[in-house]
């Protein structure tokens, strides 16, 4: 259960404000059809984390423990700071858009995932505990979380979250993290 509660909660604050959630939000004010994009935000975050957990295995597999150890620490400290920084939207993204609202939200989800910070701190989880479905069903929960109210309630919630003291919580949970790791 540590494994998907702090997946969830990690991935949950770090993707409040994140490209993915201005594409969330992007998608739902173009399409106004919740359903499908959520849809494709599940199978495309479902694929992308499955993929980076399987890395994060492969990882642990390969370093010794105290190695591991210091390059997760570290990695937690860099994810901590690349979460302080806002992300903005790519205008190339647009031409999927003609695909339809669940293809485009499969395809762009899981294209603006590869290297976001939450895929690679799915990399980390996935190398910190054994438990690779719990990481995944965690952090694609995290993502979930943060992308369907985003969804649902269009500009509503995301122009009223304060954005910033978000952006802190998370970058001190995964300071937490690295110190945890670090100590452990």
């Amino acid at each position: 259960m540590e494994a998907l509660s702090l997946s969830t909660l990690i991935v949950a604050l770090a993707e409040i404000g994140d490209k993915t959630q201005l594409l969330a939000l992007l998608l739902a004010a173009r399409f106004r059809k919740p359903w499908p994009i959520i849809f494709g935000i599940l199978l495309a975050t479902v694929a992308n984390h499955a993929l980076a957990a399987a890395i994060g295995a492969w990882v642990s597999s390969q370093f010794s423990p105290e190695v591991l150890r210091w390059t997760l620490g570290l990695s937690f400290f860099a994810i901590a700071a690349w979460t302080l920084v806002p992300d903005s939207m790519d205008e190339e993204d647009a031409g999927w858009y003609r695909h339809g609202a669940f293809v485009a939200t499969l395809v762009l989800f899981f294209l603006a995932e590869i290297g976001d910070k939450t895929q690679v701190a799915t990399v980390a989880l996935a190398a910190q505990f054994s438990d690779t479905l719990m990481v995944i069903a965690g952090t694609t929960l995290g993502m979930l979380l943060a992308n369907v109210p985003v969804v649902l309630l269009g500009h509503f919630a995301a122009d009223r979250l304060p954005l910033n003291i978000i952006r802190a919580v998370a970058a001190c949970l995964f300071v937490a993290m690295g110190l945890y790791v670090l100590l452990d």
